[in-house]
Formats: C-alpha cells, structure tokens, sequence
C-alpha cells in the first residue's frame, strides 16, 4: 500500500513522483459496473458489501521478516516496501522466501478476532508489490509452498471464512518488482502471467467477495487494460466486487473508490466508497512502530465513515511466525464490544442527513436517526438541528432509556442526564416520521455587517465535487466536472447593495476557468486567474448584488473546466457597500 484517494503515486525504482489525478472531462455517475448489468442487478450484488461497513485489511509477507530493518540498519517507511526503500536487490530479498515459516498462524484465530471485532469480511495480501504469493501459484516457484512452511495460508483462510460467516477478499498488486517480465517491453507476457494467477485465486478457494487491486499507477499499466481485467474477473466470478484501483480512475472501472489513510470531508456522494487505514503507522509488521491509534480514535473513524455513506477496512500486520501483534487485538476488542451494543447504528446504515453536527455525527435506517454524542453537552440539552420530520420518540440505544424531547424554533432539543454512559459514543435513537427532512443551517447576518460563506458550510451538488481540509486546504476541491456546483443558505438582515467577493487558489496551468455566482437572479461572471497553486488562495472582487432581508440561495457554478480543475473555493464574502 502506498497510495491515496486525492493523488496517484507514481512509482519507479529510483524515483516516487505525485501527481494530481484528475480529468475535466465531464462523466456520467456509473450505476452500473457492468456492461449492461441494470442499477437494481448492482444494488443486489452489491448489498451484501454495502451492509458489512467494516472490514479488517491484512497485509502479510515476506516483509515482516526484516519487520523494518536489513542487516542492522532501519530502513524508512511502511513495512512492506522495504525491498523498494532499502533498495534491496530482488535476488537478495528473495532469500527471505526460504526463512518464512509463521509456526504460530492459526486461519480459525485470525478470522474470529475479525468476528470478534465485528468485522463483516477480511481482504488479505495474496501478492504485494514484492511478487510474493501468499497462495499455492502453479505458475510461480515464489510462493507459499517454496517456504519452509508449505502451507497454502489463503486455502485454510477460505474454510475458516466459510465455517465463520465471513466474506474473503483477495489484496493483488498490478505492480510487481520481482516477475522479470513485470517493466518495459515485455509487460504484456506479464499481464499474461497475472491473469494466470487471478484465475487460480478465482477458481480455487471458493466463492470470493472483493478483489482488492493496487499498483495500479505504473506506467505500464493503461485505463483500457483495467477494464479489461475487470471484465476478465467478473467472467470467473460474476457476483464478484472490484475496486477502481483495476484502473487508473477515481470512479470506475470497479465498484468503489478507495481512499487510502483518509476520510473524505464529505464523503463520495453517488459513488460507493471505502476507506482503508492502518492502526499504527505502517501497513506490514515494523517491530518499531508502536503509535497505534485508540480505541476510542477507531470508533470514531468508523462512525464518522459510515455517517458519510463509506467502508471501513481496518489493517492489521500480522508477524514473521504468524501472530497479529497484541495491540492491534486488544483495540479490536474493545471496537467489538462496543459493536455489540450499537451495532444498530452501524451496519446497513445510511449516511447523515445533516451537513455538520457540532456534538458528532448521525447515521440513519427507514424511521430512525441514531444520533452517536462524541462530545456530552455541558447544558444537559442536545439540539439536534433544522430537523423538520416529525419525531415521535427519543432514547438511548443501550438499555432503550426514553429522553424527553421538545421542539425549539428549527430545532430538536433532548434533555439528557448530566454524565454520559458511554465516554467514547453514546448513541441516541430517535424514531421519525417519514424521510428525514433537514433544513440545511443558513449563514445568518449581523445587521450591518459583512456574510462570509465559508467552504464548509457549503452544499455540493455533483458527483466529484467535494470540501477538503487539511494541508492547507480549507476549500472546496476536486472540482473537476464543471456541472457540479457549490450552494449556501444565506439569511440577510440588512437590505441593500452587497459587494461580491471570491477566494480561491488555481496553479497558472490550470487557470482560466469561467464561473458564475448568482443570487436573487442576479449573476456576476467571473474568470479564474492563476494564483500559484491549489493552497495559495487569493481575494478577487467581482461586482455588486442587490440584497433584501429574509432567506436566499446563493450558488457559485461553473461554466467550464479548462485545466485540472475550475479552483480551489474557500469562501465568498458579501460586504454591504451602502
């Protein structure tokens, strides 16, 4: 693993390059993966995934051998690429195939931490990027039965999954560093030899839930043969789901976009997602890495994804003799107690319907939000905001302890006890009427004074659209379709003409773009100018609105894309000029 959702990594022997992966070309949401398969044939193939929410991710090899060093010396970075950051010659680091030998492993231990920890399916490492095989490969003298332990782990790991009701997925790397076809010229024998060795994953260990690709960025590898891998699987194993990373796009080919080691600000909207994180730092075993997250960091991941629509594929890195390292069980323990009792609110949920919630966040079924308090109200009072639908009852959902509940204006107010049950997430059920309605919260106006409508109090529409924070970002980004569009709810006090301006950031490549922000119906044209990069964002004055009190909508879109995106939007601000 070495690979995010924002940017492709470009990787040579020599050299690890970012590159910003997106296209201006306007696309259609994929409702179907497959050629002439129907949205409701995807729905019912995909369910099962959709459902799960939680997975646990297992990255193993011959890498946690060296566990982070070789012959002495610490080597940099995640675990499993220190053949490429130690720059160890193939031939030298193939050596390591004659000392694996995981004594301890135990497929019915592994799979029931995984049940343990309420995890619904478990996708593992069958070839990494070092081109070892973690399977019984007739194609291959690299793998599992070449090692002292001559023990198919995969084909014991598929009866254990089977026996315990939990789904397997296969992990495979496109990008291989030891198949001597796997570079240049001769790649397509090597695509070859891979498609081999799918077929042998897909026809020998039964029935499999996700193929997990990755790898994919090497320059090699071409959008047109990701699709036709992608047909090529789904040929062997047709309820098969694949990720995108079979291509080189974000949304599609594959079923679900991957963020690696981040939770998208707002989710993917209209595109099934996963995000895949470690529980330290590192992917494989490194005996050195002991930053492991908490417990109560884990829970919040994985509610704070669910709220916004995505999956959660855990990693654990299990050691050289076969045992996940103590950390990682004991935090998965406790994730599963916890998971027994608010399962609930977990699987088979849908995503929030409300922008942002200061105390935590909402996930929902048909006539229920539960409601997961992160943060206790120090007031005794939990306002739940612009809830429209008509509630009928709320309660704890641990013990089911009924909470009186009142309206207040546009909001929901619960009286809750001073200490709260649960420290890391209680949750709080109320049972509504109907589809959720939620008034989205309005930017409201001082009398007299300016309105800054901030990125993150946007409403996106589109497909790839998305707010981003972090690294310098504050911003709506990925703003790569221009039929996307950025919307606020905004409540004037003061009447009058208002100075419209825009902050944003684009690098001169990418500049040029026209847009629009209109307001009242009236609309101001604008045209964005370089400013250096995505991060340095400038101020651009593009005229004057008449404004009168009460609620309006004011939308920023664009007219078109003529770079890598139309720009990075942090805020418009609204001045009274009168």
């Amino acid at each position: 693993m070495m690979r995010h959702f924002i940017f492709h990594k470009c990787a040579s022997w020599g050299t690890l390059a970012v590159v910003l992966f997106s296209t201006c070309l306007a696309a259609p949401l994929l409702l179907a993966a497959l050629p002439g398969e129907t949205k409701e044939e995807m729905d019912k193939r995909m369910a099962w995934w959709r459902e799960a929410k939680f997975g646990m991710f297992i990255h193993w090899g011959l890498y946690a051998i060296p566990a982070g060093q070789w012959k002495g010396r610490v080597v940099p970075g995640i675990g499993e690429w220190i053949m490429h950051h130690g720059r160890i010659p193939k031939e030298e680091y193939a050596q390591l195939q004659h000392q694996f030998n995981p004594v301890k492993f135990d497929a019915a231990e592994w799979v029931s931490l995984a049940k343990r920890a309420g995890m619904k399916y478990i996708v593992i490492t069958s070839k990494h990027h070092d081109g070892f095989c973690l399977f019984d490969s007739k194609l291959t003298d690299y793998d599992i039965m070449g090692t002292p332990f001559k023990r198919d782990v995969l084909k014991e790991l598929s009866a254990e999954c089977q026996k315990q009701g939990i789904r397997l997925g296969f992990y495979y790397s496109i990008m291989d560093w030891y198949h001597p076809q796997a570079k240049g010229a001769e790649f397509p024998k090597y695509a070859e030899h891979m498609r081999g060795q799918l077929r042998e994953l897909l026809s020998n260990y039964g029935k499999i839930g996700v193929l997990w690709f990755d790898g994919e960025w090497i320059g090699e590898w071409t959008e047109e043969q990701g699709r036709e891998l992608e047909k090529y699987v789904r040929g062997l194993q047709p309820d098969l789901i694949v990720n995108n990373r079979v291509g080189k796009r974000t949304r599609g080919p594959g079923d679900f976009g991957t963020p690696e080691q981040e939770i998208p600000a707002t989710g993917s909207p209209g595109w099934d997602w996963e995000t895949c994180m470690t529980m330290n730092n590192t992917w494989g075993y490194r005996k050195d890495d002991h930053n492991w997250k908490s417990t109560s960091d884990i829970i919040h991941k994985l509610v704070d994804i669910v709220s916004k629509g995505g999956n959660f594929l855990l990693n654990v890195g299990p050691t050289a003799e076969g045992t996940i390292p103590q950390p990682s069980v004991e935090r998965l323990f406790e994730v599963g107690q916890w998971l027994a009792r608010n399962g609930e609110s977990i699987y088979g949920t849908g995503p929030s319907p409300f922008r942002r919630l200061a105390w935590g966040r909402c996930t929902r079924k048909p006539g229920k939000l539960y409601l997961h308090v992160f943060n206790w109200p120090t007031g005794g009072k939990l306002v739940v905001p612009g809830l429209e639908s008509p509630v009928t009852q709320a309660y704890l959902l641990v013990g089911g302890q009924k909470l009186p509940f009142r309206r207040a204006g546009e909001n929901v107010e619960i009286e809750l006890a001073a200490v709260r049950p649960d420290p890391i997430d209680t949750v709080v059920v109320l049972d509504i009427e109907g589809e959720p309605k939620v008034t989205q919260p309005s930017v409201v106006q001082t009398t007299g004074q300016p309105m800054v409508l901030h990125a993150r109090d946007a409403l996106l529409h589109g497909n790839r659209i998305q707010y981003e924070v972090g690294g310098g970002k504050d911003n709506i980004g990925f703003w790569t379709d221009p039929q996307d569009y950025a919307e606020w709810n905004l409540r004037v006090a003061t009447a009058g003409q208002y100075e419209v301006q825009v902050t944003y950031a684009c690098p001169n490549p990418s500049a040029g773009s026209d847009f629009v922000v209109e307001v009242l119906g009236q609309q101001l044209a604008g045209k964005v100018k370089g400013t250096g990069s995505w991060v340095a964002f400038k101020s651009e004055s593009l005229g004057k609105v008449k404004l009168t009190p009460g609620r309006h909508i004011l939308t920023v879109k664009a007219k078109n894309c003529t770079g890598e995106g139309v720009m990075n939007l942090q805020a418009v601000t609204l001045t009274p000029a009168n």
